[in-house]
């Protein structure tokens, strides 16, 4: 028997270990922050009230790099297609490349620019301001109830930072030219005791994501009194709270009011045998740093389960092997969040330019298996409006020509109580337009009815 060798290291379309360092970048390469000491930049207050809510305070930080036509450019953007307004803190500013400014791929989600829009297809015929259609799924205002056993508690409409693709932009963050936001009626505390008295009466429900906006605005006693008492709820076993802030502000939760009050919300579950988690919100390999890394240890610390991240599929952001493999790595081996999903983006307005077809997600999902452990390779996932989130596998169906793909589920939201056909119907999800044969974009060109 020939017991010598025959396998080793083999050239890989990925290479791994990263090239890329781990690294705070320099803020006072940027014209604005030149002056900044490290105790401003680590400080949360420093950061927000320093967070760039114009075009004109966003060329006060990049000086010369941002130049006058991108200015313009983005100017333009918020006048006539942006769904958010800006909102950009110094943390995630100083992730991009000033150098490269128009191709670099955080500017391209946080600070977008006319000319990234499609003029061809800016909107599919299907786009909704709440595409996944979450309000009608209120059971109380706030609180939507679309899986049997998990719900979605929003306890916010505002964000540290606004990313150009939010999925709610309906209700999150401040009205612009093109969308007119809806707001919360009733007082905060009003509508959190209203999601706690649903809950206390619905044990079918064990599983909360605390969510927004986005639970780094939430002032820390009010999310403390709230996550308290969800956990003296008997039927919660699960508790998640959602925060973009942790990668945009990770200096909200090095706060030592912070992590105290987080600290006795992770003893107080350790007790009681809950889980707890965060789940963060990273699209690019640029925007993991050592600050973003030392807010995870420490909430990894206190005893919480997991922080994983839920990243966006975007053109232009992340929609290569090697972009999301990288920014797996960076995320597992740095800093020690979890991957865990890439969603599809949602068919919001003017959104087109970002989004992926079905068959580029199928094929992103092949491409990544094999590098990650199995535990941390993420599943690329569609949420589909009235059904929920589905790996992308999972379609019962696919016309590629109309760019249409057909989805099951098997459970009632509950505005489907009463319905007889919501396990055996097919549900749909919709290709990008501009990226059908000709003969699927002659049919949307023709109005096709609702049913496509």
């Amino acid at each position: 028997m020939d017991n010598k060798a025959k396998a080793g290291p083999a050239r890989q379309p990925f290479a791994y270990p990263l090239k890329r360092p781990y690294a705070e970048p320099d803020w006072r390469r940027l014209p604005g922050y030149k002056s900044v000491s490290v105790e401003q930049w680590e400080s949360a207050l420093w950061q927000r009230q320093h967070s760039v809510k114009s075009v004109k305070e966003a060329k006060d930080v990049f000086g010369v790099f941002l130049t006058d036509d991108m200015a313009e450019d983005v100017l333009r953007d918020q006048r006539d297609m942006a769904t958010m307004s800006l909102l950009i803190p110094p943390q995630m500013l100083n992730c991009m490349n000033e150098k490269d400014l128009r191709n670099d791929p955080v500017r391209r989600y946080m600070l977008p620019m006319f000319s990234d829009r499609r003029s061809d297809w800016p909107n599919h015929p299907r786009a909704g301001r709440d595409s996944l259609h979450e309000s009608e799924m209120w059971a109380v205002e706030g609180l939507t109830h679309r899986y049997p056993t998990k719900v979605l508690a929003e306890m916010i409409a505002t964000c540290p930072q606004y990313c150009g693709h939010c999925t709610r932009m309906d209700l999150v963050g401040n009205s612009v030219p093109q969308v007119r936001k809806h707001q919360f009626q009733g007082r905060p505390a009003d509508r959190y005791e209203a999601m706690l008295a649903y809950l206390r009466k619905t044990p079918g429900v064990r599983d909360v994501v605390v969510s927004g906006g986005d639970v780094a605005n939430v002032p820390i006693d009010q999310l403390e009194a709230f996550a308290m008492a969800l956990l003296d709820v008997p039927s919660v076993r699960d508790i998640r709270f959602a925060s973009k802030g942790l990668q945009g502000l990770p200096q909200h939760f090095l706060q030592d009011s912070v992590l105290s009050a987080l600290d006795r919300i992770a003893r107080k579950a350790r007790a009681r045998g809950v889980d707890v988690a965060v789940h963060t919100h990273v699209n690019h390999a640029q925007q993991v740093t050592p600050l973003v890394g030392k807010a995870v240890r420490k909430i990894l610390e206190m005893g919480f389960r997991d922080v994983r991240n839920q990243g966006v599929l975007l053109r232009g952001v992340n929609a290569t092997q090697n972009d999301l493999l990288e920014l797996c790595f960076m995320l597992l081996d740095h800093a020690k969040i979890m991957p865990y999903y890439f969603y599809m983006a949602d068919m919001i307005p003017n959104s087109e330019h970002w989004r992926l077809s079905v068959a580029e997600g199928l094929k992103l999902q092949h491409d990544i298996m094999g590098y990650l452990p199995g535990f941390a390779t993420p599943r690329v996932t569609v949420d589909v409006p009235y059904v929920g989130k589905r790996w992308i596998h999972q379609l019962a169906d696919y016309d590629r020509v109309k760019g249409v793909s057909y989805w099951t589920k098997n459970y009632r939201t509950g505005i489907e109580a009463d319905s007889e056909d919501a396990l055996t119907r097919r549900y749909e999800y919709y290709d990008p337009v501009h990226l059908l044969p000709p003969e699927g974009r002659a049919f949307w060109k023709s109005a096709p009815p609702k049913s496509a």
